[in-house]
């Protein structure tokens, strides 16, 4: 059985070496380089050396399981097994860089294809979410509970802008970390987060396992359960929200789902 207090101390440690080099209030201001690794997609510096903190540490932990991350090259020969890490080092690179405090150290423990453990560290936030599948999930270690809001129209819905097709919905805080985002749900301070593109299971998994272990409804833009450690590591938007208006969310978003995937 993993040591999850050995764990937390790991996450623990990899927030502190991000918040050593992030540029906003409280953070450390450590030389920064930042660069593209394509159109929109910035990285930085912290990214890299968070990336390998957290390998060298978790493999050290469970030599058993394989490695996915947003910052290592992809190896299928890494991820054979049935256990494997998925990680984002800096989930939210948009808002470090800047100096937001939207942005979360996200690692979860993946057992054949389920996430068994998830954790994010957002120490910007002052916040440490985890949870064990079957466990329920905390926030700085109090238990967290999902919205149960039962109407779609008035959803809060972390976002900066909403298309005319819904703007009977609710603007609240929107990091830039899809991962702080549904975890949001998780402690009922959003009611529906939805994305209508392609990502990868290392800004989800995580997350999803503190939302539904919190009470929440996650799945995939279609509706669908969410798998990870698939040959693909990615899905076509994902879908976290009050059990009683996923039904509503997924038939809303039918169309346009449809259309863009």
């Amino acid at each position: 059985m993993i040591n999850q207090s050995r764990l937390r101390a790991i996450m623990e440690e990899a927030g502190a070496m991000a918040l050593a080099c992030w540029p906003g209030e409280t953070g450390g201001g450590k030389a920064l380089d930042i660069w593209e690794k394509g159109p929109n997609n910035p990285v930085c510096s912290a990214d890299l050396d968070v990336n390998a903190f957290l390998r060298e540490e978790l493999t050290g932990l469970l030599p058993s399981a394989g490695w996915l991350s947003e910052e290592t090259a992809d190896s299928p020969d890494e991820r054979r097994g049935s256990l494997i890490w998925l990680v984002d080092p800096i989930d939210g690179t948009r808002d470090y860089i800047h100096g937001r405090p939207g942005w979360a150290v996200s690692v979860a423990l993946i057992s054949a294809g389920r996430p068994l453990i998830g954790m994010l560290a957002a120490p910007a936030r002052g916040e440490f979410w985890q949870a064990s599948a079957g466990q329920g999930a905390t926030l700085n270690d109090s238990p967290l509970h999902a919205s149960r809001r039962s109407i779609l129209p008035g959803a809060r819905v972390p976002a900066r802008v909403l298309p005319p097709e819904d703007e009977d919905l609710t603007l609240v805080e929107q990091p830039n970390s899809i991962a702080l985002r549904i975890a949001m749900v998780a402690d009922d301070r959003a009611d529906l987060v939805a994305t209508l593109r392609w990502g990868f299971e290392w800004d989800i998994g995580a997350a999803a396992l503190i939302a539904r272990e919190a009470g929440a409804v996650v799945s995939d833009a279609f509706g669908q359960a969410l798998a990870y450690n698939k040959r693909d590591p990615r899905a076509f938007g994902v879908i976290a929200c009050a059990p009683g208006i996923h039904e509503a969310a997924v038939d809303r978003l039918a169309e346009r789902a449809g259309r863009l995937a």
